[in-house]
């Protein structure tokens, strides 16, 4: 602060897309609002939701003959999920592998895409709690 003119603002409680509950013991970050923002963007806040990210046995294959399905949306809701990774590394896996098929989607692969969303909107509520050591 000597050498820079720096603001201070307090306490952060929202950053790019992440919710920030600062506690005693430790920091609660979460993306409750920016599930709910990309259910409304892709048109999925009124679906069900899942308690899990996949089927169980689900194998996911390159599907030449099934119904593609638009490119753009695709990347969109694939991008989605990544930023989600920051808060959810349980979804990591499973958007990981449906990534493999961003050149050439499917409906398949759409699917099983929005199935994730419903998960983060089932289990909106969970983020990571850092603890912090106090000596």
């Amino acid at each position: 602060m000597v050498e820079f003119d720096i603001s201070d603002f307090g306490m952060m409680y929202y950053f790019l897309g992440l919710e920030v509950n600062q506690y005693a013991d430790g920091i609660f970050v979460s993306q409750k609002k920016y599930v709910q923002y990309n259910l409304h963007r892709f048109l999925m806040e009124n679906n069900n939701t899942m308690s899990t990210t996949m089927e169980n046995g689900l194998k996911l294959v390159n599907e030449p003959e099934g119904r593609k399905v638009d490119i753009s949306l695709y990347k969109q809701i694939i991008g989605s999920l990544m930023y989600f990774i920051a808060t959810r590394p349980n979804a990591l896996h499973n958007a990981s592998l449906i990534s493999i098929f961003m050149y050439s989607p499917r409906e398949l692969h759409l699917q099983d895409a929005k199935r994730i969303m419903q998960y983060l909107n089932g289990t909106n509520d969970h983020g990571i709690l850092y603890y912090m050591r106090v000596d």
